[in-house]
């Protein structure tokens, strides 16, 4: 298959063609959603190498499976209830306040200069610590929606089938977490570049 028609295919006609035997199909579907998944994993566990292992994991299920697939939902259904569920057996391995720790200060690699201003980059780092705290603050089921919305871009109603709840229920979890969020955050009037 041509790269240019692989970009033109859905998620679903994608790994149908895996199943058929396509591998460039399936190299299309890990290039479109490795960066929002590993994220999605990765602000649930903060820990970057049990992130790695359980992101491969999530693949290698996706490539067992394979053979049992059927589109009755979209594939980022099917890909963040298996992601889920990963992150949910993991949790079940391991104690979390002792093997998923939060990243400390040494741990994260030093950002790279973005710009000549190390003002701007200073409130920068400052607000990513801001977020990064508030979403950690957040209860599990709160973080899981928020992130199923922000990651994946799942409508309600699929963060509905991947979380076994209503979508009313992903709804209150949603408006719950961003309230939250705004409390922690601030507003735009209070990053100011120019202090």
């Amino acid at each position: 298959m041509l790269p240019e028609m692989a970009a033109e295919l859905t998620d679903t006609a994608l790994m149908l063609r895996y199943c058929g035997g396509d591998m460039s199909a399936f190299e299309t579907l890990y290039a479109r959603h490795r960066g929002p998944l590993f994220r999605f994993v990765l602000r649930q566990l903060n820990n970057p190498q049990l992130t790695e292992d359980v992101f491969q994991e999530i693949w290698a299920k996706v490539i067992r499976s394979r053979a049992q697939y059927r589109p009755t939902a979209k594939f980022t259904t099917y890909l963040y209830s298996i992601a889920r569920n990963s992150v949910i057996d993991q949790y079940r391995k391991a104690d979390r306040a002792a093997d998923v720790s939060v990243p400390q200060d040494g741990d994260m690699p030093e950002p790279e200069a973005t710009t000549d201003d190390p003002l701007q980059t200073a409130h920068q780092a400052e607000l990513g610590a801001t977020l990064t705290a508030a979403l950690q603050a957040l209860p599990q089921e709160q973080l899981e929606a928020f992130l199923l919305k922000e990651e994946s871009g799942l409508s309600l109603e699929e963060i509905g089938s991947v979380t076994g709840v209503s979508r009313e229920t992903v709804k209150s979890r949603l408006r719950y977490a961003l309230n939250k969020l705004r409390t922690c955050l601030p507003t735009p009037a209070e990053i100011r570049m120019d202090d």
